[in-house]
C-alpha cells in the first residue's frame, strides 16, 4: 500500500455508502490521530483500538442522522498525496465549506484542524478535507 491515509479515507467512504454502523481499519499512529480529530469534531460516534493481534485495528462507529439517515461525513478528500505533497503556511490555511467542514493538517504540534492551526499560527502539510 503506497498511501495509508487514502486507504483510510476510502474505507470510511465505502462504509458510509454501504450504510455500515462499524468499520474496521488497520491501525497506525497517523490513523489513530485522524480518528481522534474526527471524534473530537463530532464526525464519528465512537472509536476503539484493538491491539490483540499484529499491528491492531481501529474500530470506528459511524454517525448517522436518525431522521434523514444521512451520514455526518458527506465528503472525504485526500489533498496531499505521496506524489505531490501540499504544504500551507499559517496565513494560507483554507476554509472548508466556509467553516462548516474541517481540513486536517499535520503540524509540528501534531495533527490538528485548520481552525486550531489558524489560532496557533502554524502551518504544515494539508492532509485532507472532510465535510
Amino acid at each position: 500500500m503506497t498511501d495509508p491515509i487514502a486507504d483510510y479515507l476510502t474505507r470510511l467512504r465505502n462504509a458510509i455508502k454501504a450504510r455500515h454502523r462499524v468499520v474496521e481499519i488497520p491501525s497506525s499512529k497517523i490513523k489513530k490521530e485522524i480518528t481522534r480529530v474526527l471524534y473530537e469534531k463530532g464526525f464519528i460516534q465512537s472509536y476503539k483500538y484493538d491491539n490483540t493481534e499484529g499491528q491492531g485495528v481501529i474500530k470506528i462507529a459511524l454517525k448517522y442522522n436518525p431522521v434523514t439517515k444521512l451520514a455526518s461525513m458527506i465528503h472525504l478528500e485526500r489533498v496531499s498525496k505521496p506524489g505531490l505533497r501540499k504544504y500551507v503556511k499559517a496565513n494560507e490555511l483554507p476554509r472548508v465549506l466556509n467553516g462548516l467542514g474541517i481540513a486536517i493538517i499535520s503540524t509540528s504540534r501534531g495533527l490538528i484542524t485548520d481552525k486550531e492551526a489558524r489560532d496557533l499560527g502554524v502551518g504544515g502539510e494539508l492532509l485532507c478535507y472532510i465535510y
